[in-house]
């Protein structure tokens, strides 16, 4: 589960605080981490722990384990600031923030006022026919075969296509958008990701330039007209991190979660039966799913010198916010990796404070279709014959490939 740190510590690092983890090893493993890997670091670890391999790229950082000192993390940017916390513009040379998801106080609250309005439940809910068609079209094209490619048929289509046609942007390049976005978020190789960020924000800014140009009735002319503090436009550092964050969570974030919770039902048959036979409980079912497979560990950083639990936090150092590892706290749930449909349990999958997930409406209108229209026209599934799952831990913890079949 963890190792001896192999680089210099700190001169603040006490080494008995001090390890490589093995679920932030990026790498492929046969065992459900949410059932092993997590438990145990809640069994073994104190609250907090210096990490040697926690960032991508192996980079260090601080892992909380605990809910309520996350909780309090994400609602303390005064402390804890977003500012650059991805590296992305650093990578590739540049200085632009992700809007808003990198911004601090206060011109995060002027973001958030243009952006709110239109990730709202109301507008999100408008698009339902949508989302229906597109996870119904999908669904079509396996339903009477009997088996599909769960991730490259459906996953990975079915969000993609509603964040392409929010952009604007087109659908016949989704499979190169998609070698993008794997190479920016499931890799540990620090180039190929720099890479990657290369070609999206050329892309991106290409598109906006052709945006202003000649504008269009799509999302990105619409981002022209958002205003600022003192009624300023937006510029097109502004436009570009705003889209670089539609792109990026987009395209891999409901993917993920479709994939962990679809291996979840096929390994436990009958909660999946029992979704068929009450879709009511789908809501809650899917807040349960986020609580205990929500894959995503994001970061804040420490912006002076902090105490946690005793330990010193130097500035600048990364403080991890690790849902997967956070809603599985042991003090806050019973049995936390079982998955119970009546739970009602609190959960951070979609951040906390102020930076709460902009698109988190739409994620669960997402997952909360894809759940009723599969369940709805595939009759009870199961891995395919012969098919060895595999979990991809890291970051974001995922499984690569998923086949399944019906009869």
């Amino acid at each position: 589960m963890a190792t001896a740190p192999i680089q210099e510590l700190p001169a603040h690092v006490p080494a008995s605080k001090a390890m490589r983890l093995a679920y932030f090893a990026r790498e492929e493993v046969a065992d459900c981490p949410q059932e092993t890997l997590i438990p145990e670091m809640h069994r073994t670890l104190g609250p907090i722990t210096y990490v040697t391999n926690i960032f991508p790229g192996d980079k260090p950082g601080w892992l909380l384990t605990g809910y309520d000192d996350t909780m309090a993390m994400l609602r303390d940017p005064d402390n804890f600031t977003k500012n650059g916390m991805g590296q992305w513009s650093q990578s590739i040379g540049e200085d632009w923030l992700v809007v808003p998801t990198e911004v601090d106080p206060p011109i995060h609250t002027f973001y958030r006022k243009a952006l709110n309005p239109q990730f709202s439940p109301q507008k999100m809910a408008a698009m339902k026919d949508d989302l229906r068609r597109r996870a119904s079209d999908l669904i079509m094209q396996f339903r009477d075969r009997g088996h599909c490619d769960f991730i490259n048929e459906f996953s990975e289509r079915y969000p993609i296509f509603i964040v392409l046609d929010l952009l604007g942007l087109p659908q016949e390049r989704l499979a190169e958008f998609l070698i993008w976005e794997k190479e920016m978020l499931h890799t540990n190789d620090w180039e190929v990701r720099s890479n990657a960020v290369r070609k999206v924000v050329d892309y991106l800014k290409s598109e906006i330039q052709d945006r202003r140009d000649n504008p269009r009735d799509d999302y990105i002319s619409k981002i022209f007209d958002f205003e600022v503090e003192d009624g300023r436009k937006w510029n097109d550092r502004e436009v570009l991190g705003h889209c670089f964050n539609l792109f990026l969570g987009g395209l891999d974030t409901v993917t993920t979660m479709l994939g962990n919770i679809f291996t979840h039902l096929a390994r436990h048959p009958q909660q999946q039966q029992e979704l068929r036979e009450h879709p009511d409980r789908i809501v809650l079912a899917v807040e349960e799913f986020l609580r205990v497979y929500g894959p995503v560990t994001a970061f804040r950083i420490a912006s002076r010198e902090l105490e946690i639990h005793g330990q010193k936090i130097m500035p600048g150092e990364y403080v991890s916010v690790s849902t997967p590892i956070v809603n599985q706290d042991p003090k806050i749930h019973d049995q936390p990796s079982e998955v119970r449909f009546d739970r009602k349990a609190a959960h951070v999958a979609l951040g906390g404070g102020i930076h709460k997930c902009l698109g988190m409406h739409l994620a669960r209108l997402e997952l909360q279709t894809a759940l009723e229209l599969f369940l709805q026209e595939i009759p009870q599934f199961r891995f395919k014959d012969g098919f060895e799952l595999r979990y991809f831990v890291g970051n974001i913890t995922f499984v690569p490939r998923l086949e399944l079949q019906w009869s």
